[in-house]
């Protein structure tokens, strides 16, 4: 586990630096859990109890609309968080269902001990104050391109976005992210890019 949470820490000091007593006290508040391949992190209607940060794995968020479609909001990799964080924070039932694409292993930190750390360790605020910021700059762009781009330069966009998420996932998840059939995105995949 040791290894494991150094990569977490790790990934912190990125953007904030800690010193030693905060990295044990951070140490001391998250667990490791794997996950196999199409198993739920939350399921759409139940709380996000923990956030998680992916250690090596891919999954995907996504909701089921009352025809009983997916859509896909947004893929997960390493260095990524898995969670479904309007009810982590709210503590309220998920819009969204967070589901393993692959293995997956997480570090996961519980609503309650995430808001000892703040207090404990007050540079963790601003640690996923910057995470929340990236996050909501890739969503507003992303909304931008989905109302400014074709099919196919939305397609284009993605696979030089994500390259590794693009070639671990199905073409189905890929064109349900995108907004169109599977047959459409095998359309433009065959057109000259």
């Amino acid at each position: 586990m040791e290894e494991k949470s150094q990569y977490f820490i790790n990934f912190i000091n990125n953007y904030v630096a800690l010193s030693e007593e905060d990295k044990e006290i951070i140490l001391s508040k998250v667990s490791i859990r794997k996950y196999l391949k199409g198993q739920y992190v939350v399921q759409q209607g139940d709380v996000c109890r923990n956030s998680g940060f992916i250690i090596s794995g891919c999954s995907r968020t996504f909701y089921v609309d009352d025809n009983g479609e997916e859509h896909i909001v947004m893929f997960s990799i390493e260095n990524w968080w898995a969670s479904e964080i309007g009810s982590f924070v709210s503590q309220k039932p998920s819009d969204y269902n967070v589901q393993c694409i692959e293995d997956t292993e997480l570090i996961q930190l519980s609503f309650e001990d995430q808001e000892d750390l703040f207090k404990a360790v007050p540079k963790l605020e601003r640690f996923f104050r910057l995470i929340l910021e990236q996050a909501f700059v890739a969503s507003q762009k992303r909304i931008v391109s989905t109302f400014s781009l074709s099919a196919k330069d939305q397609y284009i966009q993605f696979t030089k976005l994500y390259p590794e998420i693009e070639k671990r996932i199905p073409q189905y998840m890929v064109a349900s992210y995108l907004g169109i059939t599977k047959e459409f995105l095998s359309k433009i995949k065959n057109t000259n890019l």
